[in-house]
């Protein structure tokens, strides 16, 4: 079988393949998009980092592909859900880079507080300018850390070591985990108005994207410093070089680019107070040989047959398992999807129950399959079957699987309950239908419904009224979306009452305002499965 490492990762790793038996090793590193679909014909595998990009067309002309393998997190360069749809296996190395993003980001905080990049370039032009590069210090300053994951927990401690006030926001972390890791849990608000320094370490998602904007950033301290090892698009470049004109943001230190490469004629290129990297978070030997070594090894444990690690696409499980399970995986991620969007962000417990046949068989996969369904809006490429459960430990998440022999009304079914710390459960069910085993959501928040568990969903919770339904379809019409199908229930005539309606496109803003403004809909909330 023939391995592409298609961009260059550690020659430890390359070994490693060469020294299997039964594998070929083809480096072809810098190749071009064209050269790629001609090499990618007869292969069984590709390991790349971040320059080569895999894409639907790869795909499609690579039909003896089993696994791709990225060396580092994110997966931005592969076309996971093309790769999905071929069954081709996409894993990543999510744990080898943390030390090296977390100590970049501390080397960019340290070049913000002491502009030693300027002064360096300043002595290198044969200038002694003492009075232009006057700093200020870490100790007793306040850093504010937006996204408490490994990288974000690690800048953490070490801020902690220079004496500074650690403030955290994230909107999935329990207080009693800020509070094992002696920060201080607060709201994003508090903390863009009381940090000194603040670092970003989120993923990219439609939540985060933008995420430090023009309003925001108008809510900072006057000189407030702003840097970003994560993903380029949380920070506004636009109103970051604004606010950095004006001087309200005194500093700031980029790794990760809105668009990348940075455009030679960014205004950030031009400004003395940014400090900017070619996005090196991972740019350590230790971390490109730990990651190098690491997806080597998952691919030639892939196309021996053993065991999936790290798999952003299908659970760590043997193909022979995956194929009676493959179903109940792909039902279990949207349950988990689905509860997550309607409950609150902060919850205390995660609750799977399983009913019928799935009694006799080992759920494990399922259940990680529903913990990252339940993660993957939240901490986005980086969760995957393996570490989901140390995801939710690390957010003070307890998960809890329950294998009930209660007659559930279904010959399989599985439940996923959100509890939060008053008590109060989000839930959503779900089984599978007909010979096709058509994933099917059959109850939300304990009401009965029929809807299939695809696409974008509008789930409302309304006064049991007549003409609930026209006025909704109304609104829907008027704003161009087409309703593919809804289910309607109800406890009792003239109470409350549950819509689900399963649309074609998202409603504009200004239509989910409406929508929520009315004054007999109690509920309404926008799913994307």
């Amino acid at each position: 079988m023939k391995v592409l490492v298609a961009d260059k990762i550690s020659p430890k790793g390359v070994a490693y393949l060469r020294q299997q038996s039964g594998l070929e090793v083809i480096e072809a590193y810098g190749s071009s998009p064209e050269k790629v679909l001609e090499l990618v014909k007869d292969v069984h595998a590709i390991a790349v980092r971040s320059e080569t990009k895999i894409t639907a067309e790869v795909f499609a002309a690579a039909p003896l592909l089993k696994v791709v393998g990225r060396a580092g997190v994110g997966v931005d360069n592969v076309d996971v859900e093309a790769a999905t749809e071929r069954g081709v296996i996409v894993m990543n190395t999510p744990s080898g880079n943390t030390i090296a993003t977390a100590e970049l980001t501390f080397t960019h905080l340290l070049c913000g507080a002491r502009p030693v990049p300027q002064a360096s370039a300043s002595m290198r032009a044969g200038q002694w300018d003492r009075k232009s590069f006057s700093g200020i210090e870490l100790f007793r300053k306040t850093l504010g850390i937006v996204g408490l994951g490994r990288i974000g927990g690690e800048v953490a401690k070490r801020a902690q070591a220079f004496g500074m006030r650690v403030l955290a926001f994230d909107p999935y972390l329990a207080p009693s985990r800020a509070k094992a890791m002696q920060v201080e849990g607060v709201t994003l608000d508090e903390l863009l108005r009381q940090s000194d320094y603040i670092t970003v370490h989120m993923p990219l998602t439609d939540d985060t994207k933008y995420m430090i904007d023009e309003a925001a950033l108008a809510k900072c301290k006057k000189g407030v410093r702003l840097f970003n090892c994560a993903r380029g698009g949380i920070i506004k470049e636009a109103a970051l070089i604004e606010a950095l004109k004006s001087g309200h943001v005194a500093a700031a230190g980029l790794d990760v680019f809105e668009d990348e490469p940075l455009a030679k004629d960014s205004e950030l290129r031009k400004m003395p107070n940014v400090v900017l990297t070619p996005h090196l978070g991972a740019s350590t030997a230790e971390a490109q040989e730990s990651v190098g070594i690491e997806i080597a090894e998952q691919i030639a444990d892939v196309l021996k047959g053993g065991v999936i690690r790290n798999a952003v696409n299908v659970p760590s499980i043997d193909a022979a398992t995956m194929k009676i399970l493959g179903p109940y995986i792909n039902l279990g991620t949207k349950l988990g999807t689905l509860v997550q969007q309607i409950a609150p962000q902060q919850i205390s417990m995660l609750s799977i129950t399983y009913w019928g046949k799935l009694l006799d068989s080992d759920v494990n996969a399922v259940t990680r399959s529903i913990e990252r369904g339940f993660l993957r809006r939240i901490s986005g490429a980086e969760v995957n079957f393996v570490n989901a459960p140390a995801r939710l430990e690390r957010l003070g998440i307890r998960a809890q699987v329950v294998k009930s022999t209660q007659d559930a009304g279904y010959t399989d079914l599985i439940q996923v309950e959100a509890t939060t710390d008053d008590g109060k459960i989000y839930s959503a069910s779900g089984t599978l239908i007909g010979k096709a085993n058509e994933p099917r959501i059959v109850n939300i928040n304990g009401r009965e419904v029929e809807v299939l568990a695809d696409g974008k969903l509008l789930v409302l919770e309304n006064m049991d009224q007549p003409g609930m339904v026209g006025e909704v379809g109304t609104i829907l019409g008027k704003d161009g979306v087409n309703i593919a199908d809804m289910s309607l229930s109800r406890l009792t005539p003239g109470g409350t009452a549950y819509m689900v309606v399963r649309v074609d496109s998202e409603p504009s803003e200004s239509a989910r305002k409406v929508i929520k403004g009315h004054p007999a809909i109690k509920m309404a909330k926008f799913v994307q499965l």
